[in-house]
């Protein structure tokens, strides 16, 4: 081996160090995953696997890059120094893009973590709503903040940018004027993105009706809110829009909400009847939840009366379905047993003799 290595020039002999450091690494990194691996199948436990799952590509790369850096010194004294401003650039530049990698992979498994233990597919999601959104959103800031400081670090590896960031420096003053000005909407977004995080007027799966649209709050990202409307159509909305105008939270307080059922019938109707009838309804009714039933008449035309049926339900959805169900079934009950009752004109006709 060291006859081998004599005959090597000094040049080769760096390279064949540098790549056998890459080498190690990638073999430590095989060893310690391999192990990893073995030990998380014997755990009853889910969590270790995540963990797993998000570092272990990000440590094949950063692994072997810093096995070559612990061998840097004994490589810079075979390489060449201009070898050494080619080689140490792209190492550094790939140690830094290997450590927000895993930086990235460990925020997210923290996100995963945590947004595990609140569940979105139950009807009190209250808490759940709150924490997927605080979340989220912070999870998107640092993840900005990670990626703006990565790209500075990369771009500060190479003389050139080095120059060119000096450069900007010292035009800041006047740069910083132009781009306030110019981002100032984006800047306006951020902002709110931030207060919203804070205050929530809105949160991830919140029932709101936006521009006249229902629907369930989406995706709320540093910038925007995506809004699902109930026929799956999507409505993005700049995020200041909830900060700047009102709309209605239907869920902002809690998840149950009273629903309304309108009838017109006609003066003559048997209104003691139709409650009693609402509230047979209401009983056998699995999405009633059994808190809140009224029947009033709230209004008089010159031809109908009104009535309006409230009712609570757990959650929108099921009270839309509630409200469905009730005015089906109160309709029905009104043509079997007082068609009579239902609206109708009446017109007066006089005879000849009478008119005359």
């Amino acid at each position: 081996m060291d006859i081998f290595l004599q005959n090597l020039g000094p040049t080769e002999q760096g390279l064949l160090i540098l790549a056998g450091s890459l080498v190690i690494g990638f073999l430590l990194h095989l060893v310690i995953f391999l192990i990893l691996n073995k030990i998380s199948k014997k755990t009853e436990s889910r969590i270790d696997n995540r963990l797993i799952s998000r570092i272990q590509n990000p440590l094949r790369l950063l692994l072997p890059l810093l096995a070559a850096a612990v061998s840097m010194p004994l490589i810079r004294r075979n390489l060449s120094e201009s070898t050494i401003k080619i080689i140490q650039p792209l190492i550094n530049t790939l140690m830094i893009i290997s450590i927000t990698w895993l930086l990235l992979g460990v925020i997210n498994f923290l996100r995963d973590l945590f947004l595990g233990r609140y569940k979105l597919d139950v009807k009190d999601n209250l808490q759940a709503r709150r924490m997927h959104t605080l979340i989220n959103l912070f999870r998107k800031v640092i993840v900005v903040v990670i990626l703006i400081i990565a790209v500075a670090a990369v771009l500060m590896q190479f003389e050139s940018f080095r120059r060119i960031g000096t450069g900007i420096l010292a035009s800041a003053g006047l740069a910083g004027i132009i781009l306030g000005l110019a981002a100032q909407k984006t800047l306006a977004n951020l902002l709110a993105g931030f207060q919203i995080a804070i205050t929530q007027p809105i949160r991830i799966d919140d029932v709101v009706i936006v521009e006249g649209e229902f629907g369930w709050i989406e995706e709320i990202s540093l910038t925007y809110v995506v809004v699902r409307i109930w026929d799956l159509r999507r409505l993005v909305l700049p995020i200041s829009y909830f900060i700047e105008k009102p709309f209605q939270n239907w869920t902002r307080k809690s998840a149950d909400i009273l629903g309304s059922v309108y009838l017109y019938v006609d003066y003559s109707v048997p209104v003691g009847a139709i409650r009693e009838e609402l509230q047979r309804i209401l009983k056998q009714s699995d999405h009633w939840d059994g808190k809140v039933w009224r029947l009033h008449v709230t209004d008089t035309t010159d031809k109908t009366l009104q009535l309006r049926a409230i009712m609570s339900a757990p959650d929108a959805g099921t009270a839309w379905e509630l409200r469905c169900e009730v005015r089906e079934k109160l309709v029905e009950f009104m043509q079997k047993n007082y068609p009579e009752h239902l609206p109708k004109f009446r017109i007066s006709m006089e005879s000849e003799e009478e008119s005359s």
